[in-house]
């Protein structure tokens, strides 16, 4: 008898102290966010929030207001809705909220990459000098380059009746963008015969197929919750990247970027093993191609859906290529479009931020590395716990706020441009807004290459616009849904492709 009392004794405080530590006994204290723990112990609103985040956070704010603490997955994450307090979390000290602890335990799951202590300061440092000022100049010239070489290796005559060809509009410039931006990066194969350029479109084409498959299975891998066979397909997909992007390969080819040439150069000077210098290599291949390919899938189709933001930026490129001095006829060279170029585009620009406010769904996360207290932009107060985790999604908080941006859902190419050609300013409860649209980050997670990004995008419109006519298979066919599963990842994609021509 005493046996049994003993092995019931030991299960039950085994039972309560895994409640314990799934947070089951968890109550919201004096001063604290409401809390909302869901029904199922550690996986408290997991579920769904996996399934439909935008949706979850809606209800909850309207629930609880603009703050409001939810357990997800055994994290307990705070999220603040208000806009008018963003600046609270963006400007708080590293010390108190941490970007990099999340950021690298993301990182080593998914990339199999594990951080060393300088490798934030590494890519911050590199991306300052070689995606901004001068080096941007160079690597928005590098990509150039190679769009012209992946659009227009075959072009021809522009004769009377050439027939149409058609493509689905998502995979058409997903493949374009994606395989520029990387023999950008990545440099090409050296021109010592005439297949190096045949052999770079093939070897870019097969690059991206595999990148296509990987980044599908991404957001289940972030949220571990693939299933046996995807995690061994994301293994093999894994590897095949270390191996493309080891050094041994990458030192092999020619215009291999200073950015990314020179973080390899300084890991290796710090000590880091090559192994783990080639998961690097793949590590900054996801950032700067998952998101600016399907970018350039909803600018575009914005622009064939609304005949006048078709218009006037297609009067604004042209107007930049003439008074640049070129121009487009047969037999003539292919245009060469600069950064200088790209600094006269007030009206691409405003399309392009608001391309970005409608498809940009970013979750901007810190781990709470001591007790805080938030202060909200109306004055109260808030304890967040050691432990927790803050999260800001601007894509509800702020993106589709109606009073921020009236008819929020409906793209408004000029939306962000005043009737004089200068940028618009935000407003909310007659407050300016600051962070009235945050597609790239904010603070210590503000994304470093952000201006190459924008640039790509640019370069990408301005060769379509000029080299092509184009056109929706099915103009009356509505805009695809976004897929769910990829809210707080980046740019979304559609549920499914539409076709054009």
């Amino acid at each position: 008898m005493a046996l049994w009392e003993a092995i019931l004794c030991a299960f039950l405080a085994a039972t309560l102290g895994g409640l314990y530590l799934a947070g089951a006994f968890r109550k919201q204290r004096a001063n604290e966010p409401p809390l909302e723990k869901g029904i199922i112990p550690w996986l408290g609103c997991a579920l769904e929030f996996r399934r439909d985040g935008v949706e979850f956070l809606r209800r909850m704010q309207k629930k609880h207001g603009t703050i409001f603490t939810v357990l997800l997955g055994g994290s307990y994450f705070t999220f603040l809705m208000d806009p008018l307090s963003f600046k609270t979390v963006v400007k708080e000290a590293r010390a108190k909220l941490s970007f990099t602890e999340f950021a690298e335990e993301l990182v080593q799951k998914v990339f199999g990459y594990r951080p060393s202590l300088m490798t934030h300061k590494i890519i911050e440092s590199a991306s300052t000098k070689h995606l901004n000022g001068n080096g941007l100049v160079v690597m928005t010239q590098a990509m150039m380059d190679s769009l012209q070489m992946v659009m227009l290796h075959s072009l021809g005559s522009a004769e009377v009746g050439k027939p149409w060809k058609e493509d689905g509009l998502f995979h058409y410039c997903y493949n374009m963008v994606f395989r520029a931006g990387y023999l950008a990066l990545y440099g090409n194969e050296p021109r010592k015969s005439k297949a190096a350029q045949r052999n770079d479109l093939q070897h870019s084409e097969e690059i991206y197929e595999e990148f296509r498959k990987y980044d599908q299975l991404f957001p289940r891998l972030a949220t571990s919750t693939l299933s046996y066979g995807n995690k061994k397909e994301a293994e093999r997909l894994k590897r095949l990247f270390w191996g493309i992007l080891s050094m041994k390969n990458v030192q092999q080819k020619d215009n291999v970027s200073e950015w990314v040439r020179e973080q390899e150069q300084q890991l290796a000077e710090e000590g880091m093993p090559e192994y783990m210098r080639d998961r690097f290599m793949f590590l900054l291949l996801w950032p700067a191609q998952s998101n600016t390919g399907p970018a350039s899938f909803w600018l575009l189709l914005h622009l064939m859906k609304n005949p006048k933001a078709m218009e006037e930026v297609r009067k604004e490129v042209d107007r930049v290529v003439k008074e640049s001095g070129q121009e487009v006829k047969p037999g003539s060279a292919v245009i060469n479009v600069t950064k200088e170029m790209l600094t006269n585009t007030p009206v691409l620009d405003s399309a392009v931020q608001e391309t970005l406010r409608l498809a940009a769904a970013p979750l901007l996360i810190r781990a709470v590395m001591e007790d805080v207290e938030l202060k909200m932009n109306d004055g109260r107060e808030y304890a967040l716990r050691k432990g927790d985790r803050v999260g800001i999604f601007p894509y509800l908080a702020a993106h589709m706020d109606p009073e921020i941006h009236p008819e929020p859902h409906v793209f408004k190419y000029d939306r962000f441009l005043n009737q004089n050609g200068t940028k618009r300013e935000f407003y909310k409860n007659g407050e300016k807004v600051k962070y009235c649209t945050m597609p790239w980050g904010a603070g210590t997670s503000m994304c470093p290459g952000r201006f190459f990004a924008v640039n790509k995008l640019k370069l990408f419109v301005f060769m379509m616009l000029t080299y092509f006519d184009m056109e929706l298979v099915n103009k009356e066919e509505d805009f695809p849904p976004l897929e769910k599963s990829r809210y707080g990842i980046g740019v979304m994609q559609p549920e499914h492709d539409i076709q054009f021509r």
